[in-house]
């Protein structure tokens, strides 16, 4: 198994009011093609420990690797390059813009990167919410869809980059028990048959133990 994502000794500290250490030499490994779960008592540093594992926090002291690229120490716009190009992300609350239809949404990452054409952005976002069975929504505006099928259109639009990682930070806990259902469903195949690894933080205990590996955080450090 080649690996994707590694820490080396991640350190974190607030210091509002005074220092407090939130993480506390974080070690891990997450090997391609894996779906792998972050629990957790609220507080243990889990959802602190995506934001540095998805580049958006910096403020931090030890190692951060993507395919042993290390990615600690890179300029701001080197890290945005990095998230549009190969980091993908579903959040508990799916960020659609309401304005827009779903195939607009699931466009707008590639149509940032600029590697394609818009039509075939267009194309390739109408086949990957089509993978999710979002295809007849295609044209629907966000603000009209269920809160499942916004969920997906939030998937697709992780997907559309073909990055090499996707992180949710608590993608279920805004959804009912069917639609928690489905979305891990959708994680699962993406892992299994498209190898698409998978680092999702959440609450879910079911979704936890379903999922092929779990890390396990306590007081700022992963004690499974």
């Amino acid at each position: 198994m080649s690996i994707v994502l590694e820490t080396r000794n991640i350190d974190k500290s607030f210091y509002q009011p005074e220092k407090t250490k939130i993480l506390k030499g974080v070690n891990m490994q997450i090997d391609k093609g894996s779906f792998v779960s972050v629990v957790g008592k609220s507080g243990c540093g889990k959802s602190t420990l995506l934001y540095i594992l998805s580049t958006m926090d910096t403020d931090y002291e030890g190692g951060l690797y993507l395919e042993n690229d290390l990615l600690t120490g890179k300029t701001g716009i080197e890290l945005a390059a990095v998230r549009n190009e190969k980091i993908g992300f579903v959040f508990q609350f799916h960020y659609l813009l309401n304005e827009f239809s779903a195939l607009k949404n699931v466009m707008l990452p590639a149509l940032k990167q600029g590697k394609l054409s818009h039509k075939e952005v267009e194309q390739k976002a109408y086949e990957v919410l089509k993978s999710l069975d979002m295809g007849d929504f295609a044209m629907q505006n966000a603000a009209k869809l269920s809160g499942g099928q916004k969920q997906r259109v939030a998937i697709a639009r992780a997907l559309i980059n073909d990055p090499l990682i996707i992180m949710g930070d608590e993608p279920t806990g805004n959804l009912d028990k069917k639609n928690s259902q489905m979305v891990f469903e959708i994680f699962k195949d993406l892992a299994q048959v498209k190898k698409q690894t998978i680092l999702v933080v959440t609450h879910d205990p079911e979704f936890a133990q379903a999922s092929d590996r779990i890390i396990e955080m306590a007081d700022g450090q992963i004690v499974i």
